[in-house]
């Protein structure tokens, strides 16, 4: 009897064992996968030497002497005779002003981490209302952090606005070793991300950084308003490219995109823009998990403390998420274990809420027929 009970406990831990390393691969397999195997392969051209020549020898002169054919408002002071190590253009909406001084007063108000500068800037386009184009100029006046290109800001002129931004850092911040573009509704752990890049130590040059969007199909719907021709992008699949709720290149890949903007059709997704350019250069975009994409990851200290960005985040979550990042209170190997186990799980579950919510709606209008 003793031998089977022993034999009964041992199969019982083997049993044991395996859930446990199942329920690791399943929650954090993809990430893995992600992270060291969906990497586009190396895009080979000639013209690649050439452009990084051009790219070097980049003169901005011209559009400094001519800067109202490109902006409204310029801020070409604010990085002179400066070393910026990550400069962060917040993409925001003309009439979100609430949002802007949220930002200022949580993770947009860091001005250094470790010692390195870190400057975050507000990008626009322009409004639809004069009377909104009045409250950004006082609120320009007042922080001296809004950028505002020559265009309508809208979601057909996003890629305009991507690359008129990039032109502006290339432009008036070409010390800024790294640019973060993101979105006003995310969350950014600034001093993890800077601890992040860091690391990276010597390679500081080539990196297109973020949340990798593999083998994605162009919309062929002529109906849809996404759709993408043939004659637009003949291609089954886009290029990889990172996610355009979030990413970091360095300033050497900025410039290297300036060079071929011109190339690239307009009429894809902006994110995808910025992925067609990054292949045209020869460049493979780095992926990270720790880069949300668009989605929102529920709140938990220890996970928050951890990951880089976090989507469609409220107000409240903001303040509370930054007011605790800078507590003084560090997680341990174990905390932060169980933070990424939580989020992850909960942010997962999340996503199958529109899904349950979408065929709650379906049945309760069939069963009302």
């Amino acid at each position: 009897m003793q031998v089977t009970f022993c034999r009964l406990r041992t199969h019982q831990w083997c049993f044991i064992l395996f859930n446990v390393i199942l329920f690791h691969a399943l929650l954090f397999g993809a990430d893995f996968v992600e992270q060291y195997f969906l990497h586009s392969l190396p895009y080979v051209d000639m013209k690649v030497l050439e452009i990084k020549d051009k790219a070097r020898k980049l003169n901005m002169e011209p559009l400094k002497s001519n800067l109202s054919k490109y902006y409204v408002l310029s801020q070409s002071e604010v990085c002179k005779g400066k070393k910026i190590f990550l400069l962060s253009l917040v993409f925001s909406s003309p009439g979100n002003g609430t949002r802007r001084d949220l930002i200022r007063k949580t993770w947009g108000n860091v001005t250094s981490v470790r010692g390195h500068p870190v400057l975050t800037l507000f990008a626009l386009g322009m409004p639809l209302l004069v009377t909104t184009q009045k409250e950004i100029d006082e609120e320009s006046n007042k922080n001296n952090d809004i950028i505002e290109g020559l265009f309508l800001d809208s979601s057909e002129n996003q890629t305009l606005k991507i690359t008129a931004m990039i032109q502006w850092a290339v432009t008036f911040c070409p010390n800024a070793l790294f640019i973060l573009k993101v979105d006003e509704e995310m969350f950014v752990n600034l001093p993890s991300l800077v601890d992040f890049l860091l690391n990276l130590k010597e390679h500081l040059k080539d990196i297109y950084l973020g949340r990798v969007i593999h083998q994605d199909t162009p919309n062929r719907d002529p109906h849809s308003q996404e759709f993408i021709p043939l004659s637009a992008y003949p291609e089954e699949y886009y290029p990889d490219y990172c996610s355009g709720e979030a990413f970091i290149m360095s300033q050497d890949v900025a410039r290297m995109m300036y060079v071929v903007f011109k190339e690239v059709p307009v009429m894809v997704p902006s994110d995808v823009f910025v992925g067609i350019c990054a292949k045209s250069i020869g460049l493979i975009p780095i992926h990270s998990s720790r880069f949300s994409g668009k989605r929102h990851i529920r709140y938990d200290r220890c996970c928050y403390k951890f990951i880089f960005t976090s989507s469609e985040t409220t107000d409240a979550e903001i303040s509370l998420a930054w007011k605790e990042i800078n507590d003084g209170k560090e997680c341990t190997l174990f905390e932060t274990y169980y933070g990424l186990i939580s989020c992850k799980l909960l942010t997962y579950l999340d996503s199958f809420k529109p899904f349950h919510m979408g065929t709650i709606k379906n049945n309760a209008m069939y069963l009302g027929d």
